[in-house]
């Protein structure tokens, strides 16, 4: 868990910067009616991040793993992205990943196997450790959508 811990720190301190020097017209561009811009592109990490905290908490304590679902689409159009000003979206991706990086930072290794149910039609169990891990490389799939060849990843 330490690698992905350092690793999650890393791309934050890293893309932060990267991603503020972009220009708003980059940011807010669609490249059709039904694609998301790069604002909303952040916005749906933070979303992801949102959600994975909730995970990586209660996945801690409670007994039985609890279901924590994400409707990607409604949360992006609810939070409305796009009219959020770069440098306060940026502001907040970068905070609510280093609060990840801090509560994976505290969790026990014991905690690293507990299961959360993310699937929304039926269960799907996954593990905290394999989260975080997911984590990750989600990130990257989509901070290769705002910066692209920044990663070297196939994510699913």
């Amino acid at each position: 868990m330490e690698a992905t811990i350092n690793e999650l720190q890393q791309i934050v301190t890293d893309y932060s910067q990267k991603i503020r020097n972009l220009s708003e017209a980059d940011l807010s561009y669609h490249s059709s009616p039904t694609k998301w811009s790069k604002k909303e592109v952040l916005g749906h990490l933070i979303d992801s991040a949102q959600n994975n905290i909730r995970r990586f908490i209660c996945g801690q304590y409670e007994v039985t793993p609890p279901t924590i679902v994400y409707s990607q689409d409604f949360w992006v159009i609810a939070n409305g992205y796009d009219s959020m000003k770069p440098d306060d979206i940026v502001f907040l991706w970068k905070l609510v990943n280093e609060r990840i990086v801090e509560i994976l930072s505290n969790m026990p290794p014991e905690s690293y196997k507990n299961e959360c149910n993310t699937g929304k039609h039926e269960p799907q169990l996954r593990t905290l450790e394999w989260l975080a891990i997911d984590y990750v490389k989600h990130m990257k799939h989509h901070l290769n959508q705002i910066i692209p060849n920044s990663f070297d990843i196939v994510y699913p």
